[in-house]
């Protein structure tokens, strides 16, 4: 497939993990695609990697509209026109309990995870009406249903409905907002955690956690035309853990 041919993406957090994936899966389909992180040495290389006549690395923290404003423009200037924003970038960085979370860590988690997918779609939204474009957020399972994390969780589901208002926003110009929503996947976040993604296999049906590779499928079709008159919604890519907590053992009747 070359669903991606003659189009530019951005993917943020994308020198690593689900971000990484998202980037070799549009390149593969004939994207050029523009790679920001904080790790502009990664970056750099995964653009090399892919190829430089398709692909930009560019330094980009996303708390900073500066650096996001820049990164647009870098990839206009590169490649002329912008018609996929890939929000990529945050995570879970209050670990407090709940009704010990002091309002500077509220803040700083909302401002990482919720408020930086906004500054992107704000600079890029121009350029995605003139291209018809559209706008794939990752969110998470945790935006959905209550697997703890509060304020990662509260900035998720943030994420959702910014994605739906957006959609209902700018459907009338040809620009699409939707989400992926993921369950736990094999990402450099879990290195320090050896044991942690095998303690949470029999959570899922499937039978396993998920790969960077399934969440980047996703955001391929919602990113691509195979999904053009859809917008506004949020796709589960979850090895069926939102069925419920405690699957069925088939095996033992």
């Amino acid at each position: 497939m070359r669903r991606f041919e003659g189009k530019v993406a951005l993917v943020t957090a994308a020198a690593q993990g689900i971000g990484q994936a998202v980037v070799r899966r549009v390149a593969a389909e004939g994207g050029a695609v523009v790679i920001t992180d904080l790790l502009e040495d990664a970056a750099v290389a995964l653009a090399e990697e892919v190829g430089a006549e398709h692909a930009l690395g560019v330094k980009v923290d996303v708390t900073s509209r500066a650096d996001v404003d820049a990164a647009v423009a870098a990839a206009v200037g590169r490649f002329g026109r912008l018609d996929l924003l890939v929000n990529n970038a945050g995570g879970c960085i209050v670990s407090s309990m709940p009704e010990d979370t002091s309002a500077e860590d509220w803040h700083r988690q909302l401002d990482f995870t919720l408020v930086s997918a906004a500054r992107c779609i704000q600079a890029a939204i121009p350029h995605l009406v003139r291209t018809r474009g559209n706008v794939v957020t990752i969110s998470s399972v945790n935006g959905i249903a209550a697997f703890g994390n509060v304020e990662y969780a509260a900035a998720k589901a943030g994420q959702i409905a910014m994605s739906q208002n957006y959609a209902a926003r700018y459907g009338p110009l040809g620009v699409r907002f939707n989400v992926v929503a993921p369950g736990t996947v094999r990402t450099p976040n879990w290195d320090s955690q050896p044991d942690a993604l095998e303690m949470l296999k029999p959570m899922y049906p499937l039978g396993r956690v998920g790969e960077p590779e399934d969440i980047a499928a996703a955001v391929a079709f919602l990113g691509s035309d195979d999904a053009a008159w859809i917008t506004g919604h949020t796709l589960p890519v979850e090895g069926g853990v939102l069925t419920g907590p405690n699957p069925i053992d088939l095996a033992r009747g």
